[in-house]
């Protein structure tokens, strides 16, 4: 045989050899494309452990702290006030049952059975604003209420948990509801906005000034003087409880006036900062 076709005969073989080498090697390849990664039985537990637990969890939590659309906290608010001009109802004869356990605050009859009066505009009690002065009591706040659950808070208002702290003989079942309702959804901690020194951090007084032209002042008058809340000798305005109680103001401002058609500012969709903006002006208006 020639060198020519010796040549040719071993470019055939090894152009054969190559071929069969190349559509050997091409499933290998497809098959680690598609091949899926390979995980541990512990990696498997763990991640499927988290896929079903995170989505409880975050609902969960949501659950316990926001109410339910039909919930009425607001009128838990008056009630909190003084549930016994918004029920119209007659002032019990004696104080409340509770009230002689303490002796620094002297009033008496009306006065002690207002839930305010033992737990302050502020709800801190005894850590707040009514935690020296003449509405010292010693009782503390209502703040933690938010933590507890309905049937808690509802054996404090009938008189399961303390039998002197029963209301249940002047409130419907209803109306114990709002209450509870307020407790548990409608509290905020104004220190977030109130000073211990009564001023207000903040606040925009130009939007409060807009807000309270717009609301308050066909009541109470572009100056906070149309209505008194005391008497000639000691008026009180708007402007007076701005400044000498802003607590008091947040929460009236917040849930209304017991036994008055006074709206209420979270009803009509003010935010917090809104309260706070108006609360800002406010204490700009006059006094007397």
């Amino acid at each position: 045989m020639n060198k020519s076709k010796v040549l040719s005969l071993v470019v055939v073989l090894l152009g054969i050899f190559l071929l069969m080498g190349c559509n050997t090697a091409t499933p290998a390849v497809s098959e680690t494309v598609t091949q899926q990664p390979i995980v541990s039985p512990e990696i498997v537990e763990t991640q499927a452990s988290v896929d079903t637990q995170e989505p409880t969890e975050v609902q969960t939590t949501v659950e316990s702290q926001v109410p339910d659309t039909n919930v009425d906290y607001i009128s838990g608010g008056v009630l909190y006030d003084d549930w016994m001009k918004q029920l119209e109802i007659e002032t019990p004869a004696e104080d409340q049952p509770l009230w002689k356990t303490q002796t620094t605050n002297t009033r008496s009859g009306k006065d002690t059975w207002r839930c305010k009066e033992c737990h302050g505009w502020d709800y801190k009690g005894l850590e707040g604003a009514y935690g020296s002065g003449s509405h010292l009591t010693g009782f503390k706040g209502v703040l933690d209420s938010v933590s507890m659950t309905e049937d808690e808070l509802m054996a404090w208002m009938d008189g399961s948990e303390n039998s002197e702290h029963d209301f249940s003989g002047y409130f419907q079942e209803a109306e114990l509801t709002l209450v509870v309702n307020f407790l548990k959804y409608g509290l905020f901690d104004t220190a977030a906005y109130i000073n211990a020194d009564k001023s207000v951090s903040g606040g925009d007084g130009s939007n409060g000034k807009v807000l309270f032209d717009g609301l308050c002042a066909a009541c109470h008058g572009a100056d906070g003087k149309t209505l008194n809340f005391g008497d000639e000798d000691e008026p009180e305005y708007i402007g007076t409880i701005a400044l000498d109680n802003p607590w008091e103001f947040w929460h009236k401002a917040s849930f209304g006036q017991p036994g008055a058609q006074m709206p209420s500012a979270l009803k009509i969709g003010w935010s917090i900062q809104d309260i706070a903006d108006v609360l800002t002006y406010s204490q700009t208006l006059p006094t007397e």
